[in-house]
């Protein structure tokens, strides 16, 4: 799908459950943006709760492993084109 969008379109992703820090390498690996959160999943591990803390900070590890970099709020507004607040 990441094919079909126009040249350098901006895009996030996410998945759900298990599959979500698997998912920010992924998004990352094809281009595009991550986000995570206990909206779309609630365990760091089997049997291991999370908190929104341990999601980002699992997600910022796997996002600078690639060799990628997380963005500030001011540079994720700048990227997307959101106004500032």
């Amino acid at each position: 799908m990441v094919n079909l969008l126009p040249e350098r379109a901006q895009f996030t992703s996410f998945a759900l459950g298990r599959d979500q820090l698997p998912w920010v390498a992924q998004s990352v690996l094809l281009g595009g943006h991550a986000r995570v959160g206990l909206e779309d999943n609630l365990y760091l591990a089997r049997g291991v709760k999370a908190t929104n803390a341990q999601l980002v900070a699992r997600a910022v590890t796997i996002v600078e492993g690639l060799g990628a970099s997380v963005a500030t709020p001011d540079q994720t507004r700048e990227i997307f084109g959101l106004a500032a607040r």
